[in-house]
């Protein structure tokens, strides 16, 4: 199969280094290759080819910015070139991605303890673990200043109740970052921006509940969830110690 090449009026390629145009062109030949001979039936049947994930993940387009495990991340040009080769296969692949490593793994990166990053980023790198990022709200869309999802403190940690919308990758997910405002600590005000924080949430959790959004008449690789927490018992481990406030969910979406 020969590899697509898209008109250059610009020039741009000029402006590129040697390692970004060979990012882009190994992502390029990789979509049209791997992921466009399947890509119209998974669209028909509303499905994601997962098992593709490992072979995304030796692309390095799951958290291409970030250094870890003694790898270095790629500039921000070269990973916004893979998630436009990504994109040209399908919204919902480069959604895939995005969700994995600009979210769910940047968020960890950002603001988990060293054991959490120990624990998740290598998996979620190499796509055998898969990640998911729950901050929209069926009433109030991604404005999480709006949040109604609480999370109350206990003895053993945190207890969730509320409720997500249109989120991606959660019903296959191996741990979710779930974005709630905290309740029974001293020290905050649960109706201020501050009590905001970042939980993992790992799958098969009692009470963590994600169902599938079927019928979508776009995005329909995608996969997107909507998910209730019901008396969500998660452990004190589970906060991701350095989030607070608005500006860790949004730190994350710039990314």
């Amino acid at each position: 199969m020969s590899v697509s090449q898209s008109p250059d009026f610009l020039h741009l390629d000029d402006l590129l280094t040697p390692q970004e145009r060979r990012v882009r062109d190994s992502v390029r030949e990789w979509v049209d290759r791997r992921f466009l001979p399947v890509v119209v039936q998974h669209h028909r049947d509303g499905t994601f080819p997962l098992e593709l994930a490992p072979e995304l993940g030796k692309l390095g387009v799951f958290g291409p910015t970030i250094s870890s495990d003694g790898r270095d991340g790629v500039g921000n040009v070269a990973a916004g070139l893979m998630m436009q080769e990504l994109e040209r296969g399908d919204s919902g692949l480069r959604t895939f991605a995005s969700v994995q490593g600009s979210l769910a793994m940047m968020a960890i990166h950002l603001f988990g303890s060293e054991e959490q990053k120990t624990r998740w980023l290598l998996p979620l790198r190499a796509g055998t673990k898969f990640g998911s990022f729950a901050l929209t709200e069926p009433d109030f869309g991604s404005n999480p200043a709006g949040l109604r999802c609480r999370a109350r403190k206990t003895a053993d940690g945190y207890v969730l109740d509320g409720a997500k919308k249109w989120i991606g990758n959660a019903t296959i997910a191996d741990v979710v970052i779930v974005w709630a405002k905290v309740e029974g600590e001293p020290d905050v005000d649960p109706d201020s921006q501050s009590a905001i924080r970042g939980f993992i949430v790992e799958k098969g959790t009692p009470g963590f509940q994600p169902k599938l959004i079927e019928g979508k008449l776009s995005l329909r690789v995608g996969l997107t969830a909507e998910i209730g927490f019901a008396d969500c018992a998660i452990p004190a481990s589970a906060l991701l110690p350095q989030s607070r406030g608005l500006r860790s969910p949004l730190e994350c979406l710039n990314h």
